[in-house]
């Protein structure tokens, strides 16, 4: 991340700051990993701690329904329901100590307040737009945005409509761009597939001085908590530093190629603790004379693999629909579908997108991942008349 500064702060952290009517600004540190991570200073026009009352918790622990998980699975985002709430909306399919993710289908704008108190937060946006409002300033969003969201962030989610998909993933670690991308001062190196120009900051708002009464939602150890503040907690009037939520398109993601197929760490988006995100992107196809465009079988024997299907035309997968989530566990030996090598070959482009993450820890299942299950998946390699196309226009 790079530094920003917005709004208005004064000449010297941890000093003396007040408006023109000689009312002091209260200062915030905003970080992560203690004092040792990255961190941003913010300027209240309230102190930003005035709690009137905390309602009972809502439990929200996923139900587990598979512990342990040997089989390559398929998940139909197409089944998952839609709510009206963005918390309610958020079904958790898959989960280890180091994440959760899942599909979400809100329906309508946050009338509250939100703060994810233990994780980093990964929106990508499948379908929909609208603005996700922060004490930072404020991100409009689109399809194919990522929108990353470090923890303790207070936002709301403003929707432009009703038909909306999140792809959404909580991070037990703080989410960062992958660091052999980076320099010793953490700028984006040449040969990284995007750059700090396509990493969007939020744009600045005049803050919000209000009193009253404000709903802020706060997520921790899967309680949701009802947190009632005297103060809006959009009345931050200038902040600085290296923290902060921010947007990225999946594509302005610059897919490194070669003569021959590269292995999917050059797809590689983001990264946290135990597990990275890579994107798939439209590129061309390797181009030594005889290569052969789709990936090779292969194991991975260290991390479940998860895809998510976001555009175009998936060329390694037969029968796949947008929205639809693939799992291959570790250890087991997965490739491209009856008749995709074959079609792949002599292919010059592809124009797919696809969100992969590779968990370095097992994948338990939970309930609603089951729900939305194609339990046909698992058998989809067998060379059979119904799995096997000579061409993707078959379907």
């Amino acid at each position: 991340m790079r530094y920003h500064q917005q709004g208005k702060i004064p000449p010297k952290r941890h000093t003396i700051f007040k408006s023109d009517q000689d009312q002091f600004y209260y200062e915030q540190l905003f970080g992560t990993e203690g004092f040792h991570g990255i961190s941003s200073l913010l300027y209240h026009i309230h102190r930003p701690t005035q709690i009137k009352s905390i309602r009972e918790p809502k439990d929200v622990t996923p139900k587990i329904a598979v512990d342990k998980n040997v089989t390559p699975r398929m998940f139909k985002g197409l089944r998952v329901t839609a709510e009206d709430d963005f918390l309610e909306s958020r079904k958790v399919l898959m989960l280890n100590n180091d994440l959760k993710m899942g599909l979400s289908k809100p329906r309508k704008s946050t009338p509250y307040f939100y703060k994810n108190a233990e994780c980093d937060e990964l929106l990508f946006v499948h379908e929909g737009s609208g603005t996700l409002k922060t004490f930072l300033g404020n991100l409009e969003f689109s399809a194919g945005d990522y929108l990353i969201i470090p923890r303790g962030t207070i936002y709301q989610l403003q929707l432009s409509t009703e038909e909306n998909v999140f792809f959404f993933l909580e991070a037990h670690s703080p989410i960062y761009t992958p660091k052999r991308y980076r320099n010793e001062f953490g700028q984006l190196l040449e040969h990284s597939p995007f750059c700090e120009r396509d990493i969007e900051a939020p744009k600045w708002v005049e803050p919000h001085d209000e009193k009253g009464e404000f709903l802020i939602k706060v997520k921790k150890e899967n309680q949701i908590w009802d947190f009632v503040y005297a103060t809006h907690p959009f009345d931050v009037v200038g902040w600085d530093g290296y923290f902060y939520p921010y947007k990225f398109n999946i594509k302005n993601f610059e897919t490194i190629t070669g003569r021959v197929h590269l292995p999917p760490p050059i797809h590689q988006n983001f990264e946290a603790h135990n597990f990275v995100v890579c994107s798939f992107v439209a590129r061309m196809y390797d181009y030594h004379p005889f290569a052969i465009p789709a990936p090779y079988n292969h194991s991975n024997i260290d991390s479940d693999e998860v895809l998510f299907y976001t555009e175009g035309d998936f060329m390694s997968r037969n029968h796949i629909d947008l929205m639809d989530f693939t799992l291959h566990p570790g250890g087991i030996v997965h490739g491209p579908h009856p008749g995709a090598m074959e079609r792949s070959i002599g292919k010059k482009f592809t124009e797919e997108y696809a969100v992969m993450v590779d968990p370095f820890r097992p994948l338990k299942l939970t309930d609603e991942a089951l729900k939305v299950e194609d339990k046909s998946y698992a058998t989809s390699w067998l060379e059979t008349p119904d799995n096997h196309l000579g061409d993707r226009s078959q379907e």
